[in-house]
């Protein structure tokens, strides 16, 4: 009996293609609701373009067309101006999964899996049973070549239903795809107008443009001409190397040799550090690699681990850039004007189990922005947006970790996402972004990719902060100056009448009430230049002595337009100048002009001060520890250490861990007192 019923078991056994299985778990690629399916279907296919024309060095420019056809029935177009697709790989690329020339390219690019383009043409024939139309002409080519096609999902092979040579109306050469599709267009959050919104912001080099079923036509437009530099292909690196790929390796590799497999297979491992494994891991250099057994590749990989090897090679990754990061953000958010471009900050490339990656984090502020709500988080993977499964994302648990209750922004509890008007930027560059699914909607929570995550938004959030005590601290100190400058003089023009003396000299006791240093920066462009004038202005009864510094984009430094030559110029933008003495009551002005770059590269200085009690100084923050102009002085290791340092040396206020508590100075009181008397 029992016989039996094996027997019967073994029958139904039985192979299923890839096809068969995405097609029956078809949510596992993103294609779960209808709204999600067309979001994905639009994706993949602008992923593939802006891939295509980067690898061949076009700019890109990418046309969306999107139509209803019934009531869940869409048409979709999408078509580009990339180096177009030869005639024989065309039914490959759009009908067979996991067909593709990325997955084992160690590099960053968007598509990597080669399933994208091609679910979607499954899922559009599974939910309208229509095929799918590729036209695509390649520059050496005269006519297009357009094939209708639908996948035969059994064998996860195209068939081919008609092909055709025809005239291409666009430009030289590109691609144009037409898909039909079971879905629904929505506006707003998770929409395609957001997807492509957040593609120009860390894409500036693309023209988009996108026609809406209800026919609205929108055109995001680059805003460089500057193409993202080429990464390059790279071998696998030793680090966090796993035991069954290094054996696998092992057999296919051509080398005859254990240390020239190990120097010819891995990046960064040279002749030296080759023989320092092997010693460690007891095989002889000369030893066979083919012949490599499991208990000398376990030797092998705890060899690694203890000898030093330097991080895998950057040039296979191709981040934004902080100019490029600003640049996308103001081109597609300056409608809800914000009032501040956080300094965008690009971490130094890290490494994940021998994978490099780099983390990059851009903050707005102000504006329009709503004030009441959490604040909205742009997550990115290889320039991608991702708009599903934020909760699930390292990116937002970084955010969530960090306390932004110190940088200016509410949080409850001090920990989740903060409330406020702000726009947290995030991106993830990577040769293997770890995305949660194959649906490639959120970064795993790799430790490693979360802890950089965590230092480059600190780092943006210190800028942000920065920029609101400043404005704060002014606003406050220009109140109270303004009620200075319209009391005194009445007060002396009475004082002197009634005692029938001459009006005296306010100056002095105006600087003895106000008792700052006042910093202005303005910032103007014209001639295509950005000419930048620093004001500083002495309210204190005494002549100051201090130094000052200005930071700048780097490489943009005019040196002959100072009007005060500085003391140190560094190429990464730092510039610093003594100020030997101002005196009381007077006002220095610094002059200089910014080169190559466009209007919108810049819009504001980061001043910072030395040698003075920053209390005193109103529109510059004291120099944080962390800064490297000046070698030779010795700076305290954190911005509140600096602060705490100047208070205990006699300045005024009082500081508490979570952050700044400002209490009446002498000054504060005799404006109070000059207001009640009046």
């Amino acid at each position: 009996m029992s016989r039996s019923i094996a027997e019967e078991l073994a029958k139904k056994q039985k192979e299923i293609s890839v096809s068969e299985f995405f097609e029956r778990n078809k949510h596992i690629l993103g294609f779960d609701t209808l709204t999600r399916s067309l979001l994905t279907t639009v994706k993949e296919g602008v992923d593939n373009s802006l891939d295509a024309c980067e690898e061949a060095n076009i700019l890109p420019e990418i046309f969306i067309e999107i139509k209803q056809v019934s009531r869940n029935e869409y048409r979709i177009l999408m078509e580009d101006n990339g180096p177009g697709i030869v005639k024989k790989q065309i039914p490959h690329i759009f009908g067979r999964l996991l067909y593709g020339s990325r997955f084992h390219s160690i590099r960053q690019s968007r598509g990597q899996q080669g399933i994208g383009i091609s679910a979607a043409v499954m899922y559009g024939q599974l939910t309208t049973g229509k095929p799918t139309t590729v036209r695509s002409k390649t520059a050496k080519d005269d006519v297009a070549h357009e094939i209708t096609l639908m996948m035969d999902t059994k064998r996860n092979r195209p068939d081919v239903l008609k092909q055709d040579f025809v005239i291409w109306e666009g430009k030289g050469h590109g691609t144009k795809v037409e898909i039909h599709l079971k879905g629904k267009y929505v506006k707003g959050k998770q929409s395609v107008y957001e997807y492509l919104k957040g593609t120009a912001i860390v894409n500036p080099h693309a023209q988009i443009t996108l026609i809406e079923p209800d026919g609205t036509k929108t055109e995001l437009n680059r805003v460089t001409e500057k193409m993202p530099p080429p990464t390059k292909e790279i071998k696998p690196h030793p680090e966090g190397i796993e035991l069954g790929i290094l054996i696998k390796m092992a057999k296919a590799t051509k080398a005859k040799r254990m240390s020239s497999f190990l120097t010819g297979d891995f990046s960064r491992i040279s002749s030296r550090v080759a023989k320092e494994i092997c010693e460690k891991a007891m095989i002889e250099p000369t030893a066979k690699p083919t012949r490599l057994k499991l208990d000398g590749a376990k030797r092998v990989i705890e060899a690694i681990k203890q000898v030093k090897i330097m991080a895998p090679p950057t040039d296979c990754l191709s981040p934004i850039g902080e100019l490029l990061i600003k640049k996308g953000l103001k081109n597609v958010l300056d409608d809800m004007r914000p009032d501040f471009y956080a300094p965008p900050v690009t971490r130094d490339p890290g490494v994940y189990s021998g994978n490099p990656f780099q983390v990059e984090v851009g903050i707005v502020h102000g504006g329009d922005l709503p004030s009441d709500g959490p604040v909205k988080i742009l997550r990115f993977a290889n320039r991608v947006p991702l708009l599903y499964q934020q909760g699930g994302c390292a990116c937002t648990q970084a955010v969530e970790t960090v306390d932004w209750r110190r940088y200016g922004l509410e949080q409850r509890g001090g920990k989740g996402i903060p409330y406020g008007p702000a726009i947290i930027l995030v991106h993830v560059a990577s040769t293997k972004i770890p995305f949660t699914s194959e649906a490639k909607e959120a970064v795993a929570d790799i430790p490693e990719i979360r802890e950089e995550i965590e230092r480059a938004l600190r780092a943006c959030a210190r800028r942000l902060q920065i920029h609101i005590k400043k404005k704060v601290r002014k606003k406050k100190t220009k109140e109270k100056f303004d009620i200075v400058q319209t009391l005194l003089p009445k007060i002396a023009e009475k004082s002197a009448n009634i005692v029938g003396k001459s009006v005296p000299r306010l100056e002095p006791i105006i600087t003895k009430i106000m008792n700052v240093v006042w910093i202005d920066d303005a910032c103007e462009f014209k001639n295509k230049k950005h000419h930048i004038t620093i004001s500083i202005y002495n309210y204190t009864p005494t002549r100051k002595k201090f130094n000052l510094y200005a930071v700048v984009p780097s490489g943009s430094i005019g040196e002959k337009s100072f009007s005060l030559k500085p003391n140190r110029i560094r190429k990464s933008g730092k510039i610093r100048w003594e100020l030997k003495s101002i005196p009381s009551t007077e006002k220095l002005e610094i002059t200089f002009d910014l080169k190559g770059l466009d209007e919108d590269d810049f819009d504001e200085t980061e001043i910072y001060v030395s040698g003075i009690n920053p209390v005193q100084v109103i529109g510059a923050e004291p120099l944080p520890g962390d800064w490297d102009l000046d070698d030779e002085i010795e700076e305290p290791t954190t911005l509140d250490d600096f602060i705490k340092e100047d208070l205990n040396e006699g300045g005024e206020g009082a500081i508490e861990e979570e952050g700044e508590v400002e209490t009446l100075s002498e000054s504060d009181e005799a404006v109070e007192e000059v207001m009640e008397n009046d």
